[in-house]
């Protein structure tokens, strides 16, 4: 009988946080995925399931649940598996490891108990507030959470930093045994995106801490909303690349595996992960091109810095295609196109991964877009963006880690997949529901269907689209969104069956492809994590003190004064459109 190298009998402790930490992943997905298909065919006005009040609620929950909750537990899990794998040494202490997953998991039922609080008719009151937490992903002000919601981000966050310190300590356990060696690779790009993310959530940990918990208590009687609105898309866009850098490891060091050769170069990866550590962060403000109150050089700065994020895309794109390339043609794939006929389409993991790269490039097409100050202002806050983050979040991360998951699920269990040709069909179908949703979400954008409302049909005003009609497009998002649910009903369903099945020696090698260029030929200063980030740091301050400085002289730390606003999410759009008529001329 062949033996086994599954990870769960190298490393059996490490494998029940990590299997933990997927289910966790897997349960958002599929609450938040469900919720999905509720604003698509509401929106569209196909099949009406809740009221548009309800909307916002069912917003909250599919963005924090999809956009944080799923993404975050499972980077959690593969970067433990990257660094004891590449270490070659399990974790410090497996009750700490323990500890941060169960501090991410009741931050997660805080804010999911918060945020399903809002169906309630009449919501509790707790700390003298309404259980309710309507506020979106975007949750800056004038919007409101109660104090749970807060708190639970607070300790979901900490939770995912106490994981950052389990890795530096594993890490730094390995150093003191090999002070010569490299970092390895996996654990490399584990570290830089680790010391990003403490750098990014500074904001966000502001933003909660010192102004939305204490105003949602009444300790504070207001805040200054565009201070925290620009706090949080310091962390906002910085966390995209927190979901995306777990997916460019993978592509890294599995689809050359997986393509039967080697990694182009060890090198122009670390250089990647050093390049989005040093400028994912220093951009937020191009998510607020029409703010009024930040001056237009601070958002020209932006821009240009959102520009320079291109380079670690392009240079991605170049060696995860060599290195496919140089396994093709081991396989016996020639010519100039030919040798993409011998890569292994019919691999779930391989296809799952190769589609959503392929879907990537497309996302980084639309996002230049929205990184261009004159080019923004026609898409801004419409379904373009919404497409756009469909693309990332959505396929490039989302059908990367369900792809993973494939190959993690049997390493982590010792049990063999349950269907390949069900995976295989699972991808094919996500990439061709992503493909019908997000195009019309894009073209829809194009001629101002505003998104983050429940009612885009307004009464007495028209869109016209240049090509097709509103219905058509309608219909092709819901046409893609009831695709997108039977492909992850279909993942859902692997997964669980999969758990089901007995112990087999058939588990995939849990070993790493080698490399045409190793981490000798890589400049030793590449490891030296302090220089970049205090470089990361250096720019971060470049770019947000005299903003922030701005913004705060002209309205305050706490603001003037916004208890007495009112916002009030669902309109009466024939109200709201007889006063314009009223006020304009």
């Amino acid at each position: 009988m062949a033996m086994r190298n599954a990870y769960v009998d190298q490393f059996p402790a490490e494998a029940k946080v990590i299997k933990a930490a997927f289910w966790s992943s897997f349960l958002a997905l599929a609450i938040g995925g469900l919720l999905g298909l509720v604003q698509a065919l509401h929106r569209t006005d196909v099949v009406r399931f809740i009221d548009s009040a309800d909307y916002y609620t069912v917003l909250t929950a599919h963005g924090v649940l999809l956009a944080i909750t799923f993404t975050i537990f499972f980077l959690v899990g593969i970067f433990t598996w990257a660094v004891t794998t590449s270490l070659e040494r399990g974790v410090v202490d497996t009750r700490f490891t323990w500890s941060w997953y169960a501090m991410m998991v009741v931050g997660t039922v805080l804010v999911g108990v918060t945020i399903f609080a809002g169906f309630l008719e009449d919501a509790p009151e707790i700390l003298g507030a309404p259980l309710n937490a309507d506020v979106l992903f975007t949750f800056y002000a004038p919007l409101q959470a109660h104090p749970f919601f807060y708190v639970g981000l607070v300790l979901f966050v900490v939770g995912s930093w106490l994981a950052g310190v389990d890795w530096f300590r594993t890490w730094w356990a390995w150093r003191g045994e090999n002070p010569d060696e490299r970092i390895p690779l996996p654990t490399f790009m584990v570290l830089t995106t680790t010391l990003f993310w403490y750098i990014c959530t500074f904001g966000v940990a502001l933003s909660i801490l010192v102004f939305l918990l204490p105003w949602s208590l009444g300790i504070v009687d207001s805040v200054n909303p565009l201070l925290t609105r620009t706090l949080f898309w310091y962390f906002g866009h910085a966390v995209v690349y927190f979901w995306l850098m777990p997916a460019y490891m993978m592509w890294y060091i599995m689809l050359p595996k997986l393509s039967g050769g080697k990694l182009f170069s060890d090198p122009l990866a670390r250089v990647v992960f050093v390049l989005f550590l040093l400028l994912s962060t220093p951009l937020g403000i191009h998510h607020q091109y029409l703010d009024p109150g930040i001056a237009e050089g601070y958002k020209f700065i932006a821009m240009t810095n959102t520009m320079f994020l291109l380079l670690p895309s392009l240079l991605t794109a170049f060696t995860v295609v060599a290195s496919m390339e140089h396994g093709a043609r081991q396989r016996g794939g020639e010519g100039y196109l030919g040798w993409l006929r011998a890569l292994p389409w019919r691999d779930p993991v391989f296809t799952g991964m190769a589609l959503a790269g392929l879907m990537f490039a497309a996302a980084g097409f639309s996002g230049m877009i929205n990184a261009g100050m004159n080019i923004n202002y026609l898409v801004h806050n419409t379904w373009w963006v919404v497409g756009h983050f469909h693309l990332t979040v959505g396929t490039a991360v989302a059908l990367t880690f369900m792809a993973a998951a494939y190959w993690f699920i049997p390493q982590v269990t010792g049990k063999a997949l349950w269907n390949r040709s069900v995976a295989l069909g699972q991808v094919l179908l996500w990439f061709i529901g992503m493909t019908f949703m997000s195009n019309a979400m894009h073209r829809s954008g194009l001629f101002g269907m505003p998104r983050r409302t429940a009612e885009p049909q307004y009464s007495g005003f028209e869109f016209e689209p240049a090509a097709g009609t509103v219905g058509e497009i309608n219909a092709q998002v819901a046409l893609g969104a009831v695709i997108l649910t039977v492909s992850l009903a279909l993942f859902l369903l692997n997964m669980v069956l999969t758990s089901f099945n007995g112990s087999s020696d058939a588990i995939p090698d849990n070993t790493y492809a080698g490399t045409l260029s190793g981490p000798e030929d890589a400049p030793e200063i590449l490891d030296n994590l302090k220089l970049w980030t205090a470089i990361a740091i250096v720019l971060v301050i470049f770019a947000y003190t005299l903003p922030v400085a701005s913004i705060v002289e002209n309205g305050g730390l706490f603001g003037p004064g916004i208890e007495g606003q009112q916002l009030t999410l669902v309109p009466d759009t024939a109200t709201v459109l007889e006063t314009v008529r009223e006020v304009m001329p």
